[in-house]
């Protein structure tokens, strides 16, 4: 019994040890008696903010030439932003995004029109001012796509949109990187055979086919999904969320296909 203790003691140290450490770096769950609360029907597991930011950040590693970011800076209220964010269906693999929001499956295992679920809503995610300064005043190479992700995923199309189109010369590292948000930005705001178009433009990569996969999906083209996703997941580390979310669209696109 001593020792059963003493193992919940030191897992419960250890908890705490890796809450204060996320606080500390601005990635500890959100203030649940703050202003913005999940918009659920239901109860839910809370979405972990540090693991959401690594997965955030995921897409990066995809794209060689633009490996050369040895860190990024947390946005102001990060977890506020994670922990007020409505349930996704259909998800882009860009930055920002973090497979946690596809966390109701009911609608997708529910045998429906997927191309139903695909529109999501269009309302602003309620977020502090401080993160939509920080995204405005944010300017240069890669950081600003950073920002712009932050922006699409808070709802805030146009002032993505902005930065995005910003007059300032991109460097060729970050081109291919800055194309897949541009698609993921169209797809998000609701242009979805403009996405999936300009997903197939673009250079096959690990984001660009798996984007390419769920856009046709969600379109009703579940045989053209098959073969883009099948490709990106095989490449597609097992330890990564996006792997796990990239086999559940292959299963859905496998059932319909």
């Amino acid at each position: 019994m001593s020792q059963a203790h003493d193992s919940l003691a030191d897992l419960f140290a250890q908890y705490l040890h890796h809450q204060m450490a996320a606080q500390a770096d601005g990635l500890g769950f959100a203030d649940p008696d703050g202003q913005v609360v999940p918009h659920e029907a239901v109860p839910v597991q809370p979405v972990d903010p540090k693991l959401a930011w690594g997965d955030a950040l995921a897409v990066v590693r995809h794209f060689p030439a633009s490996r050369t970011e040895a860190s990024w800076a947390v946005p102001p209220d990060w977890p506020v932003l994670v922990a007020g964010h409505e349930p996704a269906v259909a998800l882009a693999f860009c930055m920002g995004n973090f497979p946690q929001l596809v966390r109701n499956l009911h609608p997708l295992l529910g045998g429906g029109d997927l191309t139903v679920l695909r529109q999501s809503s269009n309302r602003p995610v309620s977020v502090p001012p401080s993160l939509l300064q920080w995204a405005a005043q944010t300017r240069g190479y890669p950081q600003v796509l950073l920002a712009a992700g932050v922006l699409r995923l808070a709802r805030r199309f146009d002032a993505a949109a902005e930065l995005l189109q910003a007059n300032e010369k991109v460097p060729a590292s970050w081109q291919a990187l800055r194309a897949n948000e541009e698609a993921a930005l169209a797809w998000h705001r609701g242009q979805a055979e403009e996405a999936l178009s300009l997903w197939q433009l673009q250079k096959d990569s690990v984001p660009v086919l798996f984007n390419r996969g769920m856009a046709a999906l969600f379109l009703g083209r579940p045989t053209e999904a098959l073969a883009a996703l099948a490709t990106a997941v095989i490449q597609l580390p097992d330890t990564s969320a996006w792997h796990h979310l990239g086999h559940l669209y292959l299963a859905l696109a496998t059932a319909r296909g």
